[in-house]
């Protein structure tokens, strides 16, 4: 019934003498441009199906690569409702709107309205069935990935070295190991002769903390397609990759193509499992554990976006450290990826007991101190620093304290936990002492969930970023000019951050300075401060 017919540059699926379109399931979110990217619901007209897993597809004037498992076929008949798919019993995409299937009174094989239950189960089996198909699917792109470029890289010394090979495929291997673990449980739980009935939901519970691991290897992605840019210069690094693919009998598509599957995987899984969970009723046995797999993908992937950002911040955070008079010791980025909260407070140190004014940046792993300019308020010197893991937070109430013998008030101290050391910290408000309370919980909490799940920055971002604070210094002629800080805030203005359980989101923007107006401040601190 199906067949291929030459139009033009390439095949057009044509069924009875129809053009064949496909009707979008999922969102297909693209970084390569080979591929072609569409909304569930758009209608792709499909050019060339030679390949059971990539087709190649237009819409309006692009054409590109997609997934073949990401659509369902249909026929366009101008005066006919009759629609046939691929699997034959699918519901037709032309008949479903918004997820539900509606009646076709010329096909005996469609679903009626009455048949609710019917219906249901239908398309709780199709779901099911693409979601172990792409799997099956995707375990052969790892492979090939794994068998096809990766072994064969690692064979040519004279082309790679071991930097080469850990920034463009980075932990492909523990993502192809875990993935075969995770299928073949999903095999067992799989209903073959009623798929409708299949319990996948747990699947997901037991391997949740696996899927951590593409945390790192979308944190690698960019650093992986700007290598792979720079080494496809070279006409050797072409031929070589086409010829690794040919090998391997791999898709025509690039290597790119290939490296951006897990990307797009780890994002597909929420919208797998919510549309499971449209079709899959509260009596069934897999309602509550697909549920839950929903909420606990959705976590993945949020975790990972957020990561992903952090690493894209990471040159700001080397553009500020340059920018800070006198530095020493190590860099921000040995041990910190994201600036928690600043501000300016008074601050007494044990033993010497003298008050003095700094202002405090705090990020995940340690506090940086600095000392404002006596004339050029905007100017900022290094003036130490505090290992935030070797610290206690300590409220502390209005009135005398004991440990200093001063009359205190909006105060709070870090205790060494080693030692006698103790530091109090005074606001200038309330509000913005609860706020610092608040941003030491978000940092300890942020190391935590950053040790969970083995989040670092690379010595090769490190040393992108250092190249890119070079580059912009080197690019105004003179040394890096420090930024202009912004006057202290307003504690009852809060900035744009992210909350704790139960309180709202604000939005907030640093007022430039008047003498030295600076964008990047307004870039560069992001904060996290919170309400009560």
């Amino acid at each position: 019934y199906w067949r291929l017919r030459q139009e033009g540059s390439g095949d057009t699926l044509i069924s009875g003498g129809s053009i064949v379109s496909a009707e979008a399931v999922w969102d297909h979110v693209t970084m390569a441009d080979r591929e072609l990217a569409f909304k569930a619901g758009d209608v792709i007209k499909v050019l060339d199906a030679s390949n059971k897993d990539w087709w190649w597809g237009q819409i309006d004037d692009e054409e590109g690569w997609f997934p073949a498992s990401f659509v369902r076929l249909w026929v366009n008949q101008e005066e006919s409702t009759t629609v046939e798919t691929v699997e034959g019993a699918s519901p037709s995409p032309s008949e479903v709107q918004n997820g539900h299937a509606e009646a076709s009174p010329s096909s005996s094989d469609c679903l009626c309205l009455g048949q609710t239950v019917q219906n249901r189960d239908q398309m709780r089996a199709n779901v099911i069935n693409e979601i172990m198909s792409t799997e099956r699917h995707y375990i052969k792109h790892l492979k090939d990935i794994c068998e096809g470029y990766f072994r064969q890289c690692k064979k040519r010394r004279d082309m790679f070295n071991d930097d080469q090979l850990r920034v463009i495929f980075g932990n492909i291997e523990d993502i192809y190991r875990f993935q075969m673990g995770f299928v073949r449980d999903l095999e067992k739980q799989y209903n073959t002769e009623e798929p409708h009935l299949s319990e996948i939901g747990p699947c997901f519970l037991e391997h949740q903390d696996g899927f951590w691991i593409y945390s790192e290897y979308c944190n690698n992605h960019v650093d992986a397609c700007m290598e792979l840019s720079r080494l496809m210069k070279d006409g050797r690094y072409q031929h070589f990759f086409e010829a690794c693919r040919l090998v391997q009998q791999m898709i025509d598509i690039a290597i790119d193509g290939f490296l951006l599957t897990p990307v797009q995987k780890i994002c597909k899984y929420p919208l797998q499992l919510a549309e499971l969970l449209k079709y899959t009723v509260q009596e069934h046995s897999d309602y509550r554990y697909v549920a839950a797999a929903l909420a606990v993908m959705r976590n993945v992937t949020q975790q990972i976006n957020e990561r992903k950002r952090r690493l894209e911040n990471i040159d700001k955070i080397a553009q500020w450290q340059a920018s800070v008079l006198d530095w020493e010791g190590d860099d921000i980025l040995d041990r910190s990826t994201e600036l928690v909260y600043t501000g300016e407070m008074s601050w007494i140190y044990q033993p010497y007991g003298r008050s003095q004014t700094r202002v405090f940046f705090l990020f995940d792993h340690q506090m940086v101190l600095c000392k404002k300019d006596l004339i050029r308020r905007d100017i900022l010197y290094y003036k130490g620093r505090m290992d935030m893991d070797r610290y206690n937070l300590v409220d502390a109430v209005d009135g005398r304290d004991d440990d200093f013998n001063v009359s205190v008030k909006n105060a709070f101290k870090l205790s060494n936990k080693d030692s006698d050391e103790i530091h109090i910290f005074l606001a200038k408000k309330l509000e913005e002492k609860l706020r610092w309370l608040k941003a030491f919980h978000e940092e300890r909490k942020m190391v935590q969930e950053d040790e969970k799940i083995g989040f670092e920055i690379s010595e090769y971002q490190k040393r992108q970023a250092a190249m890119t604070v070079r580059r912009m210094t080197k690019q105004k002629g003179h040394r890096s000019v420090p930024p202009g800080y912004p006057p202290p805030m307003d504690p009852m203005n809060p900035g744009q951050y992210l909350v704790g359980d139960g309180m709202e989101q604000s939005e907030f923007e640093f007022p430039e300075p008047e003498r030295c107006k600076s964008p990047f401040w307004q870039s560069f601190s992001r904060l996290t401060p919170f309400r009560k």
